[in-house]
């Protein structure tokens, strides 16, 4: 099976990324940004927790983390923050691993439902499916948060990444408060000072390129 059809597992931090289909954008919009990220907090918040996170005009990155399939299947049960048709008709069991990606599907159907209404277009928006892929060292998980806030300068839209306004950036180094794991990401590198200076050293991006799956 290839990396990006494998089944995503409970407990365990992965790489996300997808783009709009043939390229296209996913962003219309300034609004587009801010309406992505509500959807994206409704229906995934349940099942992961987001490190890091990109957004482009015609694709996206996510660090994040899934939950462990108790939490996951008693969110279920209590339905917890909102989540729409979130016990199945079927008695049938459902693994955590089934509630993660039927929750991605959610998210990209109902953003991909409503650019539909706003642009006038029809058919799918997001490539299918989705990228996935595990981060299963220390150094990936460090040169990842770099890559993902880096995006923007690598693709050309801004000179330096610290100017793009759609990604996790700036919002681990302010005080507001934010959905995201902040304490524990600036943890990880030790302070924000060190998180800053981190993202200021020269990285090899072609260590992470080897793992990007292309679409």
């Amino acid at each position: 099976m290839k990396k990006h059809t494998e089944l995503i597992e409970c407990d365990t931090f992965y790489h996300i990324y997808n783009r709009g289909i043939n390229g296209e954008s996913i962003f219309k919009k300034e609004t587009n940004y801010i309406f992505f990220l509500a959807q994206y907090a409704k229906y995934i918040q349940p099942v992961a927790d987001t490190y890091a996170y990109c957004l482009l005009n015609n694709h996206f990155h996510l660090l994040i983390k899934t939950k462990e399939e108790k939490e996951i299947i008693d969110g279920k049960k209590n339905n917890f923050n909102n989540i729409e048709n979130w016990i199945p008709k079927s008695t049938s069991y459902k693994s955590g691993s089934f509630y993660i990606s039927n929750q991605f599907a959610k998210l990209f159907n109902s953003y991909s439902q409503a650019i539909n209404k706003e642009e006038n277009r029809t058919g799918s928006l997001f490539e299918s499916p989705f990228r996935r892929i595990k981060v299963l060292s220390d150094s990936y998980f460090s040169q990842l948060v770099y890559y993902i806030h880096n995006n923007p300068q690598k693709h050309g839209f801004v000179s330096n990444f610290r100017d793009y306004p759609h990604s996790s950036y700036h919002s681990h180094l302010v005080a507001e408060r934010t959905k995201l794991k902040r304490e524990e990401l600036l943890k990880w590198f030790g302070n924000r000072e060190q998180y800053e200076i981190f993202h200021g050293m020269n990285h090899n991006e072609r260590e992470i390129d080897k793992l990007i799956i292309e679409f």
